[in-house]
């Protein structure tokens, strides 16, 4: 069913399985590799490296012995259920990867992952709708683990319509579109900054999750070509609180910083790996023109989104 004018539209959900198109740029999408099986020794080792614990202070950490810990991840015993879990809380380790660990070790996962369109997601859904729609006339998105575009409210258009058609096809890839030569990348007025912003802030997510994914995704968009110099250190300027995006939109500059937010106390992998991005305006200039904007939205109808957003449920 259509969107109606002022309401939120929804985008394809992508699947995991299902390799990206190429697109008809200079940088093809690439598919993203399948994780494969490993000892759950191996990766309880991997994770507690990861997380720079030595076997005796993860061992004081999960109240058990450090000969315990060297076992299991040797392999020559296998944890239990409980075991896979307390440690996994304290290695901090997300819920997709919690279950791959329990799978390893011979037990059922223990977190769903809930379809999008399953009934216990809608007051989900319904409280990310109702933040953003009560966010225009300003741009908000909600994204998944990979920042695969899940909804968005109307004025996303002023993001999206500068976007070469082949990366609007679904899944569409918000960082993908933000920093490809086709897509938003020309019209970054601050590209360097804004790249080195993005990049940093997906290291980090790798960082915290492993995510294989995440991984090939920073792969690709560190092969993007970027002429502005990136700060290594985002050092602020005289009266700078935040690095803004400041893009350039029928010979203005539009000036926005951002927010994310994320639902508490998931337990479910789809909820947990949500994310709401907003945007604000920066200054009162873009305030005014995207105030303008929803007037001349709410004229003409709908906007480009309903176009390239079209929903269904995963």
């Amino acid at each position: 069913m259509p969107s109606m004018p002022g309401t939120t539209r929804p985008a394809p959900v992508p699947t995991a399985a299902a390799p990206m198109a190429a697109g008809n740029g200079s940088f093809p999408l690439r598919a993203r590799p399948r994780s494969t099986t490993e000892p759950v020794g191996v990766m309880l080792r991997r994770w507690r490296e990861l997380r720079r614990l030595s076997q005796l202070e993860l061992a004081l950490r999960a109240d058990v012995s450090a000969r315990h810990i060297s076992f299991l991840e040797t392999g020559r015993a296998r944890p239990s259920a409980e075991m896979v879990l307390r440690l996994c809380e304290q290695l901090d380790v997300p819920l997709r990867q919690r279950n791959q660990l329990l799978l390893a070790a011979g037990h059922a996962p223990a977190f769903p992952e809930t379809p999008l369109g399953a009934q216990p997601m809608a007051p989900v859904l319904a409280a990310a709708r109702r933040l953003l729609r009560s966010h225009e006339p300003y741009p908000a998105l909600l994204v998944d683990r990979c920042w695969d575009l899940i909804e968005a409210n109307s004025t996303i258009d002023l993001l999206i319509a500068k976007a070469a058609p082949h990366l609007l096809e679904p899944p569409v890839n918000v960082l993908r579109v933000t920093l490809h030569p086709d897509g938003l990348a020309p019209h970054i007025a601050n590209l360097g900054e804004w790249r080195a912003h993005i990049l940093g802030r997906l290291v980090r997510q790798v960082r915290v999750s492993a995510d294989p994914d995440l991984i090939a995704l920073l792969d690709e968009l560190r092969d993007y070509p970027c002429s502005d110099p990136e700060p290594v250190v985002d050092l602020p300027g005289p009266g700078d609180v935040i690095v803004p995006l400041r893009l350039r939109h029928e010979g203005q500059e539009l000036a926005f910083l951002s927010t994310t937010s994320v639902f508490g106390t998931p337990v479910c992998v789809t909820v947990a790996e949500l994310c709401l991005e907003a945007f604000f305006p920066a200054d009162e200039r873009t305030a005014a023109v995207l105030q303008s904007l929803a007037g001349s939205t709410t004229d003409d109808g709908a906007g480009l989104a309903d176009d390239r957003v079209a929903g269904r449920s995963r």
